[in-house]
């Protein structure tokens, strides 16, 4: 016996359909807009340069995949890429883990003078990395640390912590504190609390704040090219700004190395996006 849907129910569904359908358009504008530079780039690529002069927006006459199998070949782009990788994990770890114990301090202690301090650390959001360049550069020389990838990585750390512990102080204060005097009932101190029940609940809060970290890390070209004078220790947003002045008549090859380049940041993005989003919202969703 067939169904019959109930006029009412189905003019329902018609209007919320009207109502989203405006909404789901300009989602697909702006994917389409953001992901367009993309596609073009990938293109050309795979194009000549004589032939990205001639036919910029069209698809490609024959299929060059010399452009990015050379620059693949190259041990440069492998090393550029582990440099990266490097500093980007480093940072990743001790950004999170000194955030993580700040916040914790931050948000289940109470002690004179805390919402100062943490309005202390809240106001490096509001310095920019670009008033510290020349007073960084020579703590780091005094230091002993230009080229070397600490002075990468500690610096990196330092300007991450605001908005790390920010986030990670949020969805701490939301635990709540019964499962704190039920974990010290059973023997668990302030640091075995932090360790075994804390953490192990925080960890969409923790997978949010090490996507950032990583993401800035990669992303950071300004404090590399301070910190590296040395070749071998540039990472690859400085790889990309000498491979271009180096073959800046040659725009294939340039693109070819942009999109290699973006690719494990967006690899890593598009594997970590559900983590990242999941995070951000779960402090909303927590009663």
């Amino acid at each position: 016996m067939t169904r019959r849907t109930a006029p009412g129910r189905r003019t329902a569904g018609s209007r919320r359909t009207a109502r989203t359908l405006p909404l789901h358009a300009v989602l697909v504008a702006v994917g389409a807009l953001m992901a367009l530079p993309l596609l073009y780039a990938v293109l050309s690529g795979f194009k000549s340069t004589d032939e990205l002069s001639r036919n910029p927006f069209g698809l490609p006459g024959r299929w060059r995949t010399g452009n990015y199998t050379g620059i693949l070949g190259s041990g440069d782009f492998w090393r550029l890429l582990g440099n990266s990788t490097l500093i980007a994990v480093a940072t990743t770890v001790l950004v999170v883990a000194v955030s993580a114990l700040a916040a914790f301090s931050f948000a289940r202690f109470a002690f004179r003078g805390r919402e100062v301090l943490f309005t202390f650390f809240t106001m490096g959001l509001m310095f920019p990395f670009a008033v510290a360049a020349l007073p960084l550069f020579l703590l780091l020389r005094s230091l002993g640390l230009l080229d070397n990838p600490l002075g990468v990585i500690l610096p990196q750390a330092a300007f991450g912590l605001p908005m790390t512990i920010i986030i990670l102080r949020g969805f701490f204060r939301q635990i709540p504190g019964e499962l704190e005097e039920a974990a010290t009932l059973d023997g668990c101190g302030a640091f075995g609390f932090f360790w075994r029940v804390l953490l192990p609940m925080a960890r969409p809060a923790l997978g949010t704040v090490s996507v950032l970290a990583v993401v800035t890390s990669w992303n950071n070209f300004f404090l590399p090219l301070l910190v590296f004078t040395d070749s071998g220790w540039w990472t690859l947003p400085i790889g990309v700004q000498q491979f271009q002045g180096q073959y800046s008549a040659e725009y294939a090859r340039v693109f070819a190395y942009l999109v290699l380049a973006m690719v494990p940041a967006l690899a890593f993005y598009a594997v970590a996006e559900r983590q990242l989003v999941g995070g951000l919202t779960a402090g909303a969703t927590k009663g």
